[in-house]
C-alpha cells in the first residue's frame, strides 16, 4: 500500500498543517476535511498592520470592512467569539430606525439578512420594529462581510490588555485565548470598544453621564450635571418548544416577583408606573418576534433592564456586575414562565454559545463619549440650519429615531428628565464627532463619538452607530492613503467615499438610495443651498428635501450666498417662484463668474433633463427644487467647489 505526506497550505501561507501519513485512496477525504478547517483560527495574530481596529462589534465590523474595501491592511479584534457586537453578542436583533434610509454596509446588512430569510416580508416578524432576525443568523453574515475582503483580518477572542504610542506608532499588547500575549505595532487605531475603553487607555478626554444644562445650552438637559447612564440589559431569546413543554428554568437566586408584575397587564400589577406603554402579556411577548417561533426578550417596562455603571470598573468588577445584571434576566424569564404563563418559552438552545443560554454581552446603551473636534448636541440635531456651526454640511451618517433613554431601573429616574421617545427630526451626523480634541491618529466609534448624553439616545442605535463604523473606516483609510492626521483628512473627501459606497450623508427621503438623483441632491444638500424640513413622527422621523415643490427666490439667494455673491434679488418677495428660464440664467450668470465654459450650456441644461427623466423643458413652466437641485449639480458642482472645515464653514 503506498503513502502520501500531504500539506495543506492556505492561501496566505502563515501555516501548514501536517495532515500524517495517510493512504493514497483516503486523499480525497483528507482534502474535503481540510476545507472544513477555518483560515481565521490558524491564522496568527500579526505583529504589523497599518490600521487596527479594536472591537469587532457593529461599527467594528464595518469599518474594517469599509477600510479594506479601500486596500488598507486592517486587522479587527474582539474579545468575544461572535462578531456585530449589540445586534448579535448582545442579542438585539430587532433594528431601531432607518428603515427607509437603507444606505451603505447598513443597507447591505439589511439584504444579506433578506437573502438569509427568503425576503424582506420573513423578517417583520414582531411589531417593535420592521426588521427581527436571530442572532446567530446575523453573527453569519458580519462573518461573510469580513470573510470576503482580502486586506482583512479577524480575531476572535482577543483581549486588549494595553495600548500606547512608540515613535509615532500604536503598540497594541493583546492576550489570545490560550493565554498568550501578543503585540501589535499599527499606524492608526480606530475604538469599536463597547465602553470606550481604548480611548480611556489612549489618553483622550471624555464624559460619563449627564451634562449640565449651562454646558449644552439643551432646554430638557438637568440643572446640574451628574454620572449616570442608561439601564442596561442581558438579552434572553426563548424558543417555543411546543404545547405542553414545561420549560420553567430553575428559580434564580434573589428573585424578586415584585420587580416584574407591572411589566405587563396582569391580576398581580395594582399600580402600574407606566399604563400608556404597557401590554397585555399575549402582545408584549410579540414584541420582539423573531422567525422560527424565537422570541428577544429586551422589555423595557419593568422586564429585564438593570441598572449598573461598569464603565469605569476593571474587568474582574464589570463581571460581578455582568453576573448580577443575568440573574435578573433570568428573573423576568422565570417570571414570564411561571406567573404569565409562558412555560413553553424555554431559553433557546441554539443560539448563544453561552453556559447560562443568555446573550454573550450586555447591551450596553451607554459609554464614554469623548471630547470631540465638534460636540453634537440635541440643538444641533432640532434645528441644524440656525446653528453657529453647519454641522450638517459634514454629515457621515443618518438616523430617525428618537430620543430614547432608558432610566426606570435607576431608583432615582423620576429626578431625571423624561426621555422617553423625545421627539426630533432625522438627522445628519457631522464626522468631528469621530475625531477626538486630544490624541493624533485615533478615530473613535461606536457608542463612545462625541455628542451629548441626550443625543446619545438616538445615536447609539444599531443602523446609526454600523453608519458611524463605515465612516470611521472611510477616514482612517483616506488618512493613512494620503499620509495625512487624521484631523486633517478633507471631510469632503470622507463623503464623497460615502456616497460611493451608496451611503448617505443626509436623511432625505425624496428620493430611494441607488436612483440617479440620489447623490446629486445629497450633495447640493450638503452644500446648504437648499434646506431640508424636518420633523418628528412618531418612532420614525423625516426630513424632505421636497423636490417637487416650486423653486422660489429665497433659494436663488442662497446659491448667490454660496458664491460670496450680492444676489440681486435681495429686498425682493422671498417667496415668489422662480421660473425655468428664469433659473437657467441665474445658473448660466454664475457659470461664468466661476470661468466654466458656457458656450454648450442649452445643450447641457438639455441633457441633465433627459438624464433625469424631469419632464418637459420650458422656460416658462415654474422650476421645481428637484429640477434645480441637479442643475446646479451638474453645472456648476458646487460640492467639489468649496471645502467644509470640521465645523462646517467654508474654507475656500
Amino acid at each position: 500500500m503506498s503513502y502520501w505526506l500531504i500539506f495543506l497550505s492556505n492561501k496566505t501561507d502563515l501555516y501548514n498543517i501536517v495532515i500524517d501519513f495517510i493512504p493514497m485512496k483516503k486523499i480525497q477525504l483528507a482534502l474535503a476535511s481540510a476545507a472544513l478547517f477555518s483560515t481565521a483560527a490558524f491564522a496568527a495574530i500579526p505583529e504589523s498592520v497599518d490600521l487596527l481596529v479594536v472591537g469587532g462589534g457593529a461599527s467594528g465590523v464595518t469599518a474594517g470592512v469599509q477600510a479594506a474595501r479601500m486596500g488598507t491592511n486592517t486587522l479587527i479584534i474582539e474579545e468575544q467569539p461572535w462578531l456585530g457586537g449589540m445586534l448579535t453578542s448582545a442579542g438585539v436583533c430587532c433594528t431601531d430606525g432607518n428603515f427607509r434610509m437603507q444606505g451603505g454596509l447598513w443597507g447591505e446588512f439589511l439584504n444579506n439578512l433578506a437573502a438569509k430569510y427568503g425576503g424582506f416580508d420573513a423578517l417583520h416578524t414582531g411589531w417593535v420594529s420592521m426588521v427581527e432576525f436571530e442572532p446567530k443568523v446575523g453573527e453569519s453574515v458580519f462573518r461573510d462581510f469580513t470573510a470576503a475582503e482580502k486586506n482583512l483580518q479577524v480575531e476572535t477572542d482577543v483581549i486588549l490588555v494595553s495600548i500606547g504610542r512608540d515613535g509615532g506608532r500604536w503598540i497594541a499588547t493583546v492576550k489570545d485565548a490560550d493565554g498568550k500575549l501578543h503585540n501589535i505595532e499599527s499606524r492608526l487605531v480606530i475604538d469599536a470598544t463597547e465602553l470606550g475603553d481604548v480611548a480611556k487607555m489612549a489618553g483622550v478626554k471624555y464624559d460619563i453621564g449627564m451634562e449640565s444644562r449651562s454646558v449644552t445650552k439643551e432646554d430638557i438637559a438637568p440643572e446640574h450635571a451628574n454620572g449616570i447612564i442608561q439601564d442596561l440589559t442581558w438579552v434572553a431569546v426563548l424558543k417555543d418548544y411546543g404545547e405542553g413543554a414545561d420549560m420553567t428554568i430553575p428559580k434564580p437566586d434573589n428573585y424578586n416577583r415584585e420587580d416584574y408584575v407591572c411589566s405587563t397587564f396582569n391580576p398581580l400589577c395594582t399600580d402600574p408606573k407606566e399604563p400608556e406603554r404597557m401590554r397585555v402579556p399575549e402582545v408584549m411577548i410579540t414584541y420582539g418576534k423573531l422567525p422560527n417561533n424565537k422570541y428577544m426578550i429586551n422589555w423595557p417596562i419593568s422586564g429585564n433592564d438593570y441598572y449598573t455603571n461598569v464603565i469605569e470598573l476593571d474587568r474582574e468588577q464589570r463581571e460581578a456586575e455582568f453576573a448580577k445584571a443575568r440573574e435578573f434576566a433570568l428573573g423576568f424569564v422565570y417570571f414570564l414562565q411561571t406567573e404569565l404563563g409562558f412555560k413553553n418559552l424555554g431559553l433557546a438552545d441554539d443560539e448563544f454559545p453561552t453556559d447560562h443560554q443568555l446573550a454573550l454581552i450586555p447591551y450596553h446603551r451607554e459609554s464614554r463619549r469623548i471630547h470631540g473636534l465638534v460636540r453634537f448636541d440635541l440643538n444641533d440635531m432640532d434645528k441644524p440650519y440656525d446653528q453657529e456651526q453647519a454641522l450638517y454640511r459634514t454629515g457621515i451618517a443618518v438616523g430617525d429615531y428618537p430620543v430614547d433613554h432608558h432610566h426606570k431601573r435607576y431608583t432615582g429616574a423620576d429626578s431625571l428628565p423624561d426621555l422617553h421617545f423625545h421627539p426630533v427630526p432625522s438627522f445628519s451626523l457631522p464626522l468631528g464627532t469621530l475625531i477626538p480634541q486630544n490624541v493624533d491618529d485615533l478615530i473613535v466609534a461606536e457608542k463612545s463619538i462625541s455628542v451629548s448624553n441626550i443625543v446619545n439616545g438616538a445615536t447609539r442605535l444599531q443602523p446609526v452607530v454600523l453608519q458611524i463604523g463605515q465612516a470611521a473606516g472611510a477616514l482612517a483609510s483616506l488618512a493613512l492613503a494620503d499620509g495625512k492626521e487624521v484631523r486633517d483628512v478633507p471631510v469632503r473627501d470622507v463623503q464623497r467615499v460615502i456616497l460611493d459606497a451608496n451611503g448617505y450623508i443626509l436623511p432625505y427621503l425624496d428620493v430611494e438610495v441607488g436612483t440617479p438623483m440620489f447623490k446629486p441632491l445629497q450633495r447640493i444638500g450638503a452644500t446648504g443651498i437648499l434646506h431640508g424640513t424636518g420633523f418628528n413622527v412618531d418612532w420614525t422621523n423625516q426630513t424632505w428635501l421636497y423636490i417637487e415643490k416650486p423653486l422660489v427666490v429665497q433659494d436663488l439667494n442662497r446659491l448667490y450666498e454660496f458664491y460670496s455673491m450680492v444676489s440681486p434679488y435681495e429686498g425682493t418677495d422671498l417667496n415668489r417662484e422662480v421660473a425655468v428660464g428664469e433659473a437657467m440664467d441665474v445658473i448660466k450668470s454664475i457659470a461664468e463668474t466661476q470661468n466654466k465654459d458656457v458656450k454648450g450650456f442649452n445643450k447641457t441644461v438639455d441633457s441633465v433633463w433627459k438624464k433625469y427623466a424631469l419632464g418637459k423643458l420650458n422656460r416658462k413652466h415654474n422650476m421645481n427644487r428637484g429640477q434645480f437641485a441637479v442643475l446646479v449639480d451638474e453645472v456648476l458642482n458646487p460640492f467639489d467647489a468649496r471645502e467644509v472645515s470640521i465645523t462646517g464653514e467654508f474654507i475656500n
